[in-house]
C-alpha cells in the first residue's frame, strides 16, 4: 500500500490534468513535497519514486508556469510518463527494483521471505509498473505528436494504472501461496 501511497502525486496529476494542467502540476509538486518529507522524517533517506516526483513535478511546473506557457497537456503527460518510466527502468537496470523500497520481507502470508523470491516479486512488480508507464508514455505521445484523439492516452493510462495497482495487490499474495511453509 505505501508504493500506491509513493504514486499518490502522479495519480493526482492524472486526475486534475483534465481540468487544469498547471494546477494539477503544482498540485502533485506539493504531493510529491508532502510524500518525501513524510518518508524522510520517518527514516532520512530519500526514496527513488519520492524524489523523481518531487523534481519532476516542481521543475515542471516551474517550466510550464513561467517558461513555456503553451506547452500542452499531452506534452507535459508525455513528458511526465517517459520520465517515470525512464526512473523505474533504470532501478530494474541497477538491480535495484524501486518497489524494493516500499516492500518488507515480513508478511503474515509468509512470516520471512526467502531473499530471491522476495527479489523477484519486486523485480516484477517494477517491471509491471514500469511497462505500464511506457504504455502510457507511447500513447500520450501519439496524441501530442500523431495528433490521435485524447481519449487514446487517457484510456490507455486508466487500463495501464488499473493492471499496475491490481498486480501489485495480487501477485505478491500469489507468490506468498507459492513458497514452501
Amino acid at each position: 500500500m505505501t508504493l500506491l501511497f509513493g504514486f499518490s502525486p502522479f495519480i493526482l496529476f492524472a486526475l486534475l490534468s483534465r481540468l487544469s494542467a498547471d494546477l494539477a502540476l503544482w498540485l502533485a509538486f506539493a504531493a510529491s513535497f508532502v510524500v518525501t518529507i513524510r518518508d524522510f522524517v520517518e527514516s532520512p533517506s530519500l526514496r527513488l519514486l519520492d524524489g523523481v516526483s518531487l523534481a519532476l513535478f516542481g521543475l515542471l511546473a516551474l517550466i510550464r508556469g513561467f517558461f513555456l506557457p503553451e506547452l500542452s497537456l499531452a506534452v507535459v503527460r508525455t513528458v511526465v510518463d517517459g520520465v517515470l518510466c525512464l526512473a523505474i527502468f533504470v532501478s530494474i537496470f541497477r538491480g535495484k527494483p524501486f518497489s524494493l523500497q516500499y516492500a518488507s520481507r515480513v508478511s503474515h502470508l509468509h512470516p520471512h521471505w526467502p531473499l530471491q523470491a522476495f527479489l523477484r516479486v519486486n523485480q516484477l512488480i517494477s517491471l509491471v509498473w514500469g511497462l505500464g508507464f511506457a504504455a502510457m508514455t507511447l500513447a500520450d505521445g501519439a496524441v501530442a505528436f500523431l495528433s490521435l484523439p485524447f481519449y487514446v492516452g487517457i484510456g490507455t493510462s486508466v487500463v495501464a494504472l488499473a493492471a499496475s495497482i491490481t498486480f501489485t495487490f495480487l501477485y505478491p499474495t500469489l507468490a506468498a501461496e507459492q513458497l514452501p511453509r
